[in-house]
Formats: C-alpha cells, sequence, structure tokens
C-alpha cells in the first residue's frame, strides 16, 4: 500500500491537502481516518511505543507513506489517554480531574498538528530525500508533544480552573485528603488523616469560638451547625479510613506519628461530640464566672483554630520535603511555625477554666440556698462551665498531637 506522498510530487501535496473542492474534504477525511486507526492501535495495545514502533517499522518497509505515518502518529498520541481515562473510572476527584486534564491535553495537541498537517507534511517529504523517513517520524513525535506543552503552559492557570470547574469537589472540603490511594501506603494515610483531622478541628473550634463570642449577651451555641456537623462527619470518615490501612507503619517514627494523630483524632471527635449537645450561654455579667469561661474558651478555640489551619496546609507548602521526597514530620512543624507558644496558650487556658470549674460550681450551687437562683439555672451553669472547660481542653489535647507535641 503505496503512501499518499509516494503517488504524488511533493509540490503537489498541499493542493490535495489543503486545497479547495473535493480534493482538499477526500484528503482530510483519509487524514481523520488515519488518525482514527491509529487511536485504535494504541487503545488496543496498551501501549502508545509499540503502537508507534509498528508504524516507523511499517514505514521503513514501505507500506505506509511518510503523511499516513504522521497521520497515525497523532492518533495513536491520542490513544496513550485512553488508559487514563479508564482508570480513572471510580477513582477520586484529583484522579478524574488530572485523566480529564491529560485527555484535553492530547487533543489539543491533535488539533494544532492536524491544524499544521497541511504545512508540515510537505516539508517531511521533501526532507525525506536527505534524511531517513524513521529519523523524521521520531522527530515529528517528539515535536508533536513539545508544541502541545509550548502551547498550554502560559494558559495553565486557566486550564486548570476549567477542569476544577468540569468536575467540581463533590465531597466535603474537609475530607478531601482522604483518598483512597493513600490506603496503601500507611504514612500517607496517617498524614491523609492528620490533615483532615486539622481541617475538622479548624472548622469546629472557629464555629464555637464565633458562637460563643456572639453569645456573651445570652444565647445558644446551634447543635446543628453545618461546620459542627460535618466536622463530625469528617472525623467518623477519618476514622473508618484509618481502619482501611493497609499494614501498620515500618518505622518507630512512623508508628510515633501514628499513635500522635489517633490522639488527635480522638480529642477532636469527643469536642465535635460536645459542641453538637449544644450549650447555654446564660445572660451574666461581664466581669462573672460565667462570662470569664466563656472567655477563656474562645481564646481557646482561636488558639486552636490557628494551630488546625497551619497543620492543614498542602504539603506543596512544603518545597523543600517536596523535592526530597518526604512529607513535612510532626516534629518539624513546631520550629517554623511557633506553635509551641500557642499550645503553651492553650494548655494555660485549659488550666484556667480547670481551677474556675471547681470554684464556679461551689460559687453556683450556694446562690441556690440564698435564693438567687433556682435549682434548674444552677444545674445549667454548672453544665455549661464544664462543658467548656471540655471543649478547651480537647481543643489544647487534638493540637498538641497535631504538632507532635501531646503527652
Amino acid at each position: 500500500m503505496g503512501g499518499l506522498a509516494e503517488r504524488l510530487h511533493p509540490a503537489d501535496l498541499p493542493a490535495v491537502l489543503a486545497g479547495p473542492g473535493a480534493g482538499w474534504f477526500a484528503g482530510m477525511i483519509g487524514v481523520l481516518t488515519l488518525v482514527l486507526v491509529g487511536l485504535a492501535m494504541t487503545a488496543v495495545m496498551q501501549s502508545s511505543t509499540a503502537a508507534i514502533a509498528i508504524t516507523m517499522s511499517a514505514h521503513y518497509a514501505g507500506a505506509v507513506g511518510l503523511d499516513q505515518a504522521c497521520a497515525l502518529i497523532i492518533g495513536q498520541n491520542i490513544g496513550t489517554a485512553t488508559s487514563s481515562a479508564m482508570a480513572a473510572i471510580g477513582a477520586s476527584t484529583t484522579a478524574k480531574r488530572l485523566a480529564v486534564a491529560y485527555v484535553f491535553f492530547k487533543l489539543i495537541a491533535a488539533v494544532i498538528a492536524l491544524a499544521l498537517f497541511p504545512i508540515v507534511t510537505p516539508l517531511l517529504v521533501r526532507a525525506s530525500n536527505t534524511i531517513d523517513g524513521v529519523t523524521l517520524l521520531a522527530g515529528y513525535h517528539t515535536a508533536y508533544n513539545v508544541i502541545g506543552v509550548a502551547v498550554l503552559l502560559p494558559l495553565i492557570d486557566k486550564f486548570t480552573r476549567f477542569v476544577e470547574r468540569m468536575l467540581p469537589e463533590r465531597g466535603s472540603v474537609l475530607t478531601r485528603c482522604l483518598d483512597p490511594s493513600a490506603l496503601a501506603t500507611p504514612i500517607a494515610a496517617e498524614e491523609a488523616v492528620r490533615r483532615t483531622v486539622a481541617r475538622a478541628l479548624g472548622a469546629a473550634c472557629t464555629s464555637i469560638g464565633g458562637a460563643l463570642q456572639a453569645g456573651e449577651a445570652g444565647g445558644r451555641l446551634d447543635k446543628d451547625a453545618p461546620s459542627i456537623r460535618q466536622a463530625g462527619d469528617a472525623l467518623r470518615q477519618a476514622q473508618v479510613f484509618m481502619s482501611d490501612v493497609d499494614g501498620p507503619p515500618e518505622t518507630e517514627d512512623e508508628q510515633h506519628r501514628l499513635t500522635s494523630t489517633l490522639h488527635a483524632l480522638d480529642h477532636a471527635s469527643r469536642l465535635a461530640e460536645t459542641a453538637s449537645s449544644g450549650l447555654e450561654l446564660e445572660k451574666t455579667n461581664a466581669e462573672s464566672d460565667d462570662a470569664r469561661a466563656a472567655q477563656l474558651c474562645a481564646q481557646a478555640m482561636q488558639r486552636a483554630s490557628s494551630i488546625a489551619e497551619k497543620v492543614a496546609v498542602l504539603p506543596e507548602a512544603h518545597p523543600v520535603t517536596i523535592r526530597s521526597g518526604l512529607l513535612p514530620t510532626s516534629t518539624e512543624a513546631p520550629a517554623n511555625s511557633g506553635a509551641q507558644e500557642s499550645i503553651a496558650e492553650l494548655e494555660r487556658c485549659a488550666n484556667a477554666l480547670s481551677e474556675l470549674r471547681r470554684s464556679h460550681r461551689s460559687t453556683t450551687l450556694s446562690e441556690v440556698a440564698k435564693g438567687a437562683l433556682t435549682a434548674d439555672q444552677a444545674i445549667v451553669r454548672v453544665d455549661t462551665v464544664r462543658n467548656l472547660e471540655a471543649l478547651t481542653n480537647h481543643a489544647w489535647r487534638s493540637a498538641a498531637h497535631l504538632m507532635g507535641l501531646g503527652t
């Protein structure tokens, strides 16, 4: 089967491929047919290298012309995306986005190659008089991908946003790190759970702190607040995720990190559970023990939220550790973020609330005997301060374990 270039003089080829009328239409139909054949070859063999090698061998043997081989190579490059597309079925949103981006890259490169086909092919045919055709095909295949990268690279931000809009994250933002692919590696799974705990803790503490500040004049911490409910759901998913990890950590350091993460998960879960029970915030004097307890808890929530936000930062924010192939460890973060001071402040708030709770209980119950409070009012106030202490203690413990400073 002789090639189109072997049946026509090179000077006549542009007229057939790019000229007006039936010749141009027939030429493009032929090119597109060969593109589809090349795509099918790669899809069936699941190897673009093998498909292109066959094309080069066919050209060397004279079975296909240089122009036909170029059209096949375009299709074979598109075909490399089929395996990625199939592998993304049922995968995480991130994996699907990567597959879609790869498919679009191949399609855009193919469109550019087809647009330039009437121009490039005659040049290659002329060059084949002095350069081996197989070498020209290898260079064409390389140039095909290089040009695609060169065109998309300046548009990478817009291209990324386009893919993200096509495949929006359907799950909660708190659980985006729980990628099933991380389950195969214990340290990767631990890091995914650690960041999930940090996000959930940050969301819950921010909601609680805001409610306490807004409720100083009286009110209630809404147990059905979306952030608290979502935090609780995310922590339960993290617990299930950790239970599915494939095998225990290998090194002592990894075992220590896993233990710290589990402690952080436990305390964050208890915090979310306490917050979900709701808190009655009675209107009291700004100088009262009730108001002081709410202020201490609000300060602790703010500190814990700040620490959790730093822990939840994605690995891209740690270029040095990523280049070395390592994830940032729990013990590295305090030195870089000054978290030790924040943990110490959290501990101070927890200890102050613990002392305040004991004196507050005795004082509040004695008010019942004096007739200043009813028994129901006293019990509600005692329970509120006890819950505020529990929230502060769990926030402190969870944040400390997230940073590798827990005991």
